[in-house]
């Protein structure tokens, strides 16, 4: 084979490796968010005093 047909395929693999490679690295990094529910009602607290 002639040099620019093996230079040619070389850059096609190592930019098929680098392709690659990236999406694995985006797959690692994962954020998530975390939120605390709001409670539906308050519970009444003790005053000493009948209502």
């Amino acid at each position: 084979m002639s040099k620019s047909i093996k230079v040619t395929v070389m850059l096609g693999l190592v930019a098929l490796a680098a392709a690659c490679a990236r999406q694995t690295n985006d797959a690692a990094v994962e954020e998530f968010v975390v939120v605390d529910p709001a409670p539906i009602s308050v519970e009444p607290t003790f005053t000493g005093k009948y209502k």
